[in-house]
């Protein structure tokens, strides 16, 4: 699983290196190193998508360092935040105790390939750049889309296949999807209501570039 933010380091990766930044060592290496990792900006197309929402209960599923989460709690939601890499979530209850609304989060760590909501229901579900190999987006969709409440909205957005990202192993290309190749795993009950890749300007050391969000957003039946 890789991704949140893409604002990290780029570089050539080794097919082995590549493929245990699908698990959560590699994370909790990642996260354990000084400073930031990712901006601490909430991803555009959350703010896009829930800026306007009366607030509820969310969660954010892969939340990193906690970007999303922060902003979330900030609009008055009660947020849980997961991750399956622990330094990950360290780090995200610090940034969440500085902006101050620690008081409305709560964190679960969890992998989203094996998630399982149980009895646990959110009126938002969200996961921004978590990428599951080999396709394995589809299965997650399915697994996030059952923590939804009735009523209650899925948005899952990733990384499209790109030119910009040519110098990233073939697994990691292999694991970028298009937003209706996630479709399937939506279960019947929900009405698909944007899907869509989005242009989004990447920072990069060579200066910025663009890229494309593919981008989910669904809704779940009342009853």
């Amino acid at each position: 699983m890789s991704g949140h933010h893409d604002h990290g380091p780029s570089g050539e990766h080794a097919e082995q290196a590549a493929t245990e930044m699908f698990e959560p060592p590699a994370w909790d290496e990642r996260y354990a190193g000084q400073g930031r990792y990712w901006s601490g900006e909430p991803n555009p197309q959350l703010v896009a998508a829930a800026g306007d929402l009366a607030p509820g209960t969310a969660l954010d599923v892969g939340c990193g360092e906690g970007g999303d989460v922060v902003w979330l709690a900030g609009q008055g939601w009660r947020v849980t935040g997961a991750d399956f890499s622990a330094e990950g979530l360290a780090r995200a209850a610090d940034h969440v105790e500085q902006a101050g609304v620690a008081d409305r989060v709560e964190w679960w760590r969890v992998d989203a390939r094996t998630f399982d909501a149980g009895d646990r229901s959110y009126d938002l579900v969200t996961s921004h750049y978590l990428h599951a190999p080999d396709g394995g987006m589809v299965e997650v969709t399915g697994r996030l889309a059952e923590a939804v409440a009735p009523g209650g909205l899925l948005l899952v957005v990733g990384h499209a296949p790109s030119h910009e990202f040519t110098h990233l192993s073939e697994s990691h290309r292999k694991a970028m999807f298009l937003a209706a190749e996630l479709l399937p795993g939506l279960p019947e009950d929900f009405e698909p209501l944007v899907v869509e890749q989005r242009t989004r300007t990447l920072k990069r050391d060579t200066g910025p570039v663009e890229a494309e969000d593919s981008v989910l957003l669904a809704r779940r039946a009342k009853s």
